[in-house]
Parts: structure tokens; sequence; C-alpha cells
């Protein structure tokens, strides 16, 4: 069984996408909806811009979409669909990704919620207020006491359980500080301040969530084609009145990947497609569970050699 999954922030490269777009016109017109869906070129910025503007958060979001969608119909083009998998599933703003990949979300639509969503994350908190940081070499649960131990009357949650050595906290920048001297007390390999410039997936996100709401009211969520393992459950949805009200949380709440990627495991997947830009998710996967198998996809050769193993599979 195979399992087809979305990459989040933080993957984004100028340029990603491109030799796709060039290579095959389905997956071209994926940039060419989500620019008419925003109302601007953000293909010339993912392709020709600058890597700062990139990676602001509201641009980011439907950027990495886009990525992922063009890949998918470049998979289209040569014959295999998001059906080729038992589950989908995205990283934080991938499971956008993972939605339009299963039919649940319109490209378009996809692109203007992360666009929302983008913007609402980064004015949720002034810039200098909040902060996440990485901590390597812990599990979940000794991250979570590290994160609350570090409170202190402020916010610091555990945001991200990426796989079974790096956990991400977030809150308040003093709390967060906190929790990067505790969590090398207490035998963490590395821990470390990312750059980011809000801090995702804790109750600081409180007024994002809130705006989340809103704009999934106006957009029609169908049932995906195959399951959408939910970061926020970390099991397969398929009930849309459930999805809708699963992103308004996901925005507050932590990013269970290495439960996500175990419950898939369990349910008998063996192979793991990243389908978008980047690597991460792959590395977290064969760190998740040595038995899987995990590769990704981001290039015409990367589509055409994915196809003809699927292929040559059924």
């Amino acid at each position: 069984m195979r399992a087809f999954v979305f990459p989040g922030q933080g993957a984004q490269a100028i340029g990603m996408g491109k030799a796709l777009a060039d290579a095959y016109p389905a997956a071209r017109a994926v940039f060419d909806e989500v620019d008419d869906a925003l109302g601007e070129s953000l293909s010339g910025l993912i392709w020709e811009g600058d890597i700062a503007d990139l990676t602001l958060t509201t641009n980011a979001q439907p950027a990495l979409m886009a990525t992922s969608m063009a890949v998918m119909r470049a998979l289209n083009a040569e014959g295999v669909d998001v059906t080729a998998a038992a589950f989908v599933a995205g990283h934080s703003l991938g499971e956008y990704s993972a939605l339009a990949a299963a039919g649940a979300l319109t490209v378009s639509d996809a692109a203007r919620l992360l666009r929302a969503r983008g913007t609402a994350m980064q004015e949720a908190v002034p810039v200098g207020v909040g902060a996440m940081a990485a901590l390597l070499g812990l599990n979940f649960e000794t991250a979570r006491a590290v994160a609350e131990e570090a409170a202190q009357g402020d916010v610091c949650e555990a945001a991200n359980d990426n796989d079974p050595g790096q956990v991400v906290v977030s809150g308040h920048k003093a709390a967060v500080e906190r929790a990067v001297d505790i969590a090398k007390e207490k035998g963490a390999k590395r821990a470390l301040l990312l750059p980011v410039s809000a801090p995702f997936h804790c109750s600081l996100m409180a007024p994002a969530a809130e705006a989340m709401a809103v704009a999934l009211d106006d957009v029609a969520i169908s049932a995906p084609a195959v399951p959408v393992v939910s970061n926020v459950l970390a099991q397969g949805v398929t009930d849309p009145t459930q999805i809708r009200a699963l992103l308004v949380e996901q925005i507050t709440g932590s990013v269970r990947w290495r439960e996500s990627v175990a419950y898939m495991a369990a349910e008998g997947v063996t192979d793991v497609f990243e389908i978008g830009a980047g690597k991460a998710l792959s590395g977290m996967v064969k760190r998740i569970d040595r038995t899987l198998s995990a590769a990704a996809v981001s290039t015409p050769e990367d589509v055409q050699a994915m196809a003809a193993q699927l292929n040559n599979d059924t």
C-alpha cells in the first residue's frame, strides 16, 4: 500500500516546479490557476523572485501547494491517479495540498484559503512576540514537559511532533528561549530557535483560527477520493464537515506527524511518496519507521520514475 504526503513550510525554494511546468502543460496550468485565483503572478515570484519574499508565510503557503499540485498533475499525465494511494497526508499547510490532491478542495479554493491562512497566522501575533524552537533528541512526552516547565505564565506548547527525535515548541519568545535552555539540561542533542515569522500551532494562533473558520465557511469541501490523515487526529478522515472543523483546529493544534506516519504504517502502508518541494518529510518518514520506503518526487525525472514504478506494480 502507498501513501502520498505533501510538504509544509520550509520546503520552499526559488525555481521549484519550473521544470515540471516546462515539461507538462497540465503542471503549468496549475500555476496559471493559482495566479488567477490570487490575482497576481505568484508563479513569477516562485520562479524568478527573491527567496525572502517567497518565504513570507502569506506567499510560501499557496506556493508550496501549487508546486505539489503541479507534481500531481504531471503524475496524472503519466497515468497515476491519487487513488493509487491508500492515504494522503500533509504537514501543516500540506494538509491543504493533500485535500486538493484528493479532490476535496479545488486548486483555486486551496490557493485562496492558504493565502488567507498565511495572512491570518502572520497577523495573529506581532513580529518579535512569538518564537518556535526545534528540540532534537527528545521524545514528544519529554518535549511537552519541557514546554510546560518553560511556560511560567506565558504560552509554550509542543507544536510539531515530527519524528522520534525532533519536536518543535511554539509560544511567547521568552518562554521558548527558556525551553531551549531546559531542553539542553534534559539531554537534548541540540535545541535551537527557528527562523520563523510567527509562533505557529499554539494557542497564540487563536485569532488565526477564528479567521480560518470564516474563510472556510465560504468554501465547498467534497468527500476526498481517498482518506486524508488529519494532523489533529493522526488518523484518516473522509467526512467534509469533520474536515472543515479539523482545518480550523489545526491552526492552534499540534502537528502529529510522527503518529500520522505510524498510523498509515499500521494500516498497511509500505511506500511513501513525498509530492512537491524538498525532501524533509521523506527523512522524517524513514526516522519514524525504517521499514517504510520513502521517495521525494519534485522533478520530471522523479515523476517519470514514480509512474514507471507504480504502473509496473499494477
